[in-house]
């Protein structure tokens, strides 16, 4: 990186996750040498804890990276080379509802797809955009790049807004990582034909690069040789990858297996209830001082491998060697003709220095293009609600959600959305 030293500034930096972040950049460090790791949060107590073992990590890895605390948007992102946002807004609390009440209605509650997904991304989104405002008023130049759910809507409401924007998921460097392992061979080695949108992806190809610039296809051996693991990986039934011939993310399930998964929730613990019971967990273990790594706990939070896939980025986009692929979201541009140019979808692309140009895709199935441009429309009503508000956009949006797509059921479901969520929609105050 000839010598530059990066400041970066993270929004959401009382996250439990943020330890994570800081291992990357320890290990990492040669790759992105970061200077300065500028914490905001408005939660005192939180962020010192958070802090406490941030700094710990760092340290023990012999990292000169220093870590600083604010509460203050603009004075972090001043100076700033990128600002991460990995926020949550309404905590676990408003996760676990989004969880419950559409199962009221018949559907699915998960937070980032079918009407919880509309829900985060009404008190979301208005707040990101905030943020992001912030940020440009005193350093233009600064990336934003977004780990906050819903990413794809997320992205496009901040380019949308004018903002230089990326955003970012941990879904293809899991699915990366398992493959070099089921093919024993380096991550690196890993070349993917990722399609679709954000929580609604699928691997149509599937390659291992070699050394003299060719590479192998492998996608039939992982199904064909490797099905069980990818079930485990996906839960999604085995016949179903032999068949179509594509791997689809563990998002699907949400769609193939809908109302499967609804009549099981009522037997089991929702995931919001058992994050926030780890998070307590993990912000415990935090405040000893004598920690300086990440706890094995932390596997439990989700996210993996979030850190290398966002150190990764952040030093193909801020430095000055050569371009490397990354799998993030972009504007569409053509890559998949079927979407609108500035629908925002999920896709390998060569990234360098204030650069990110996305490869051409095989062309998808029938199976994949038809879902992934209805949620695409959806995608699109669910940002117009999230920025104009009015209860007509929430029902538009969900009418056009392929797992609601009943207007009784939508009426419903955004009475109860918007009863749930007045805290976060001022327009329904």
């Amino acid at each position: 990186m000839s010598g530059r030293r990066i400041r970066l500034a993270v929004v959401g930096g009382g996250s439990t996750y943020t330890p994570e972040l800081a291992d990357g950049i320890a290990r990492l460090g040669k790759t992105l040498p970061v200077e300065e790791l500028v914490l905001v949060d408005p939660d005192p107590a939180r962020i010192e804890v958070v802090a406490g073992l941030t700094s710990r990590i760092l340290a023990a890895a012999g990292s000169t990276c220093h870590v600083t605390t604010t509460a203050d948007i603009s004075a972090a992102a001043e100076g700033a080379d990128a600002v991460l946002v990995q926020l949550r807004v309404g905590g676990q609390a408003a996760r676990g509802r989004d969880e419950s009440w559409p199962l009221e209605c018949g559907c699915i509650g998960q937070e980032t797809t079918g009407a919880g997904g509309l829900a985060k991304a009404l008190r979301t989104i208005p707040i990101v955009l905030d943020i992001a405002r912030q940020v440009r008023a005193v350093n233009p130049d600064a990336w934003i790049v977004d780990f906050t759910n819903p990413v794809g809507m997320v992205t496009r409401a901040l380019l949308d807004d004018g903002h230089r924007a990326v955003g970012l998921c941990n879904v293809a460097i899991g699915f990366e990582r398992l493959f070099a392992s089921l093919l024993g061979v380096e991550p690196e080695r890993i070349e993917l034909d990722h399609a679709g949108l954000n929580h609604l992806s699928w691997e149509l190809g599937a390659r291992i690069r070699h050394d003299d610039g060719t590479a192998t296809d492998v996608l039939d051996r992982l199904i064909d040789a490797h099905g069980h693991a990818l079930v485990e990986e996906t839960e999604l039934p085995l016949p179903l990858l032999h068949s179509e011939r594509v791997i689809p993310s563990y998002y699907l399930r949400y769609y193939f297996q809908h109302d499967e998964l609804v009549s099981l929730a009522a037997d089991r613990p929702s995931r919001a209830a058992q994050v926030a019971a780890l998070e307590a967990e993990l912000l415990e273990l935090y405040a000893d001082p004598a920690l300086d790594r990440t706890p094995p706990q932390l596997r439990g939070r989700g996210g993996a491998y979030y850190s290398d896939a966002a150190v990764g980025l952040l030093a193909s986009l801020l430095g000055s060697g050569t371009a490397r692929d990354h799998i993030v979201n972009v504007r569409n541009r053509g890559i998949l003709p079927f979407l609108d140019d500035e629908a925002v979808i999920e896709v390998r692309a060569k990234v360098g220095p204030d650069s990110i140009i996305p490869h051409p895709l095989p062309v998808p199935p029938p199976l994949v293009s038809g879902l992934v441009a209805h949620v695409a429309r959806y995608e699109q009503l669910g940002v117009e609600a999230a920025l104009h508000g009015g209860r007509d956009r929430v029902v538009r949006a969900l009418l056009a959600h392929p797992l609601v797509g009943q207007y009784a059921t939508a009426q419903a479901l955004a009475d109860r959305l918007i009863a749930e969520n007045k805290e976060w929609l001022p327009w329904a105050q």
